[in-house]
Formats: C-alpha cells, structure tokens, sequence
C-alpha cells in the first residue's frame, strides 16, 4: 500500500511540475536578448548607485532606456520576464548566463584596474630614482667659492 502511495504522490508532483503555470506570451523576448537586457539593467542599476546624482541630473529613466535600446516595451520585457520566471530552470539559466558575464566584465575591471596602478607605481618609482638621482648628483658636485 505505501508504494501505491509513493508512486501516486510521485505520479501527482511530476505531472504538477510539467504544468505550465503561464503560457508563452506571443512576443517573447527571446532567452539569449532576455540575459542581454537583464545584464545592461544589472550595470545600469549599479551605476545609478554609484552616481544617482548624474543620472537624476541628466533625466535619464533605465528602463525607458533600455526599452528603446532593445525596440521592447515594458509589457512585453513585464510578460516575457513573468513567463522565465514561470519557468524555474529557464529563469536560472537565464540569470546563470548574466552572472557570468557581470563575474567576466569584473574580472577584467580588476585587470585593468590593476594595470593601471602598476604604470602609476612604476612612474612614481622612476621620478623617485630621478629625484634621487638628481640630489646625489648635488650632493657630488663641490660647490664654487
């Protein structure tokens, strides 16, 4: 009897998860422009942080933005967002691919970021040694009477 029971309940969740909670809306936005927009929203939201001053100053709206960036509307990116999220495991790969990109683009700031204070470092270590050069070569030189 508990097997019957397993095997229904089993039966039940299987057939409750491949239920389509909302249906495919007509103007999709498809998974691979999805993770395009979700990753300039993601940059665009973290600039705002940095310096919402600009942004309010300028009028800039990301999302108005971003909606004629990509020739959406904000129904069909609030529909096809609603639908992915429907969809747990295409919502993760979606989210899996921006955070990928975000984790590349970061690393390479950091690369950058770090090559750029290496020059800085190193011109500063060179007008040391040439304002180090500069005194010994003062202090060898005899002054005249």
């Amino acid at each position: 009897m508990r097997r019957i029971s397993k095997a229904f309940l089993v039966l039940v969740l299987a057939t409750a998860c491949a239920e389509k909670v909302i249906e495919e809306p007509e103007n999709l936005i498809p998974k691979e422009k999805m993770a395009d927009i979700l990753n300039d929203l993601a940059i665009l939201n973290a600039s705002t942080s940095a310096a919402s001053n600009k942004f309010e100053d300028s009028g800039i709206n990301i999302m108005e933005f971003l909606y004629k960036k990509y020739g959406i509307d904000s129904i069909q990116f609030s529909q096809s967002d609603l639908y992915y999220a429907s969809v747990p495991l295409e919502y993760q790969s979606i989210y899996e691919n921006v955070e990928a990109r975000l984790e590349e683009r970061t690393k390479i700031m950091e690369e950058r970021s770090m090559r750029k204070n290496d020059s800085i470092r190193k011109v500063n270590e060179a007008r040391k040694d040439s304002l180090n050069a500069k005194k010994d070569k003062k202090e060898v030189v005899p002054r005249e009477p």
